[in-house]
């Protein structure tokens, strides 16, 4: 088969040309868009380590997380990358203590811990999941910020979770 633009010497070279230069364009663009954006997130909290930085706006919460009714444990080492990387939001240990510091006040969502953790949101119904606040129900859901000594308690509930569980007749599991 002959391609468009392939079968005459002559079209065939302008054809050869047109497509190498519009690689080097993108190849260009996407270099410089890759630069740009390094450089614009050096400053962003939830990209960056936080080793070498003066924090001094420090806070911590306990969060409580509940996945299709069931307590689950929020794992130690959080935001702490196995090479030292100690990001902005992080835990210690796996006792629900959540930890958020940086050079200046910054609006840290809930969401934020949820995704400094690769927590598996797209896995959950969101219809069907909350976030309690000190005993109220958010109305921001993971967009909630988060605030020293405050007490969260995150209510998921997985796309793969069947609801007939808690009506049929089989005896508990143990």
């Amino acid at each position: 088969m002959i391609w468009p633009g392939m079968g005459d010497p002559r079209k065939r070279k302008k054809t050869l040309r047109f497509l190498a230069i519009t690689a080097v364009i993108a190849i260009g663009v996407g270099a410089a868009s890759s630069l740009l954006q390094a450089q614009l997130s050096l400053d962003d909290p939830l990209k960056v380590c936080i080793n070498d930085k003066n924090t001094t706006y420090k806070i911590s919460a306990t969060v409580e997380l509940y996945i299709d009714k069931m307590k689950a444990n929020i794992p130690a080492n959080v935001g702490i990358t196995p090479e030292g990387c100690q990001k902005a939001i992080y835990t210690i240990s796996d006792n629900g203590k959540v930890y958020a510091e940086w050079t200046e006040e910054y609006p840290f969502e809930i969401g934020h811990f949820f995704w400094m953790w690769d927590f598996p949101m797209r896995d959950m119904l969101q219809d069907e999941s909350r976030i309690i606040v000190n005993g109220d129900e958010s109305p921001h859901f993971i967009r909630e910020l988060l605030v020293d000594g405050y007490h969260y308690r995150a209510e998921f509930t997985s796309k793969d979770y069947d609801s007939s569980k808690d009506s049929d007749f089989m005896p508990p599991q143990e």
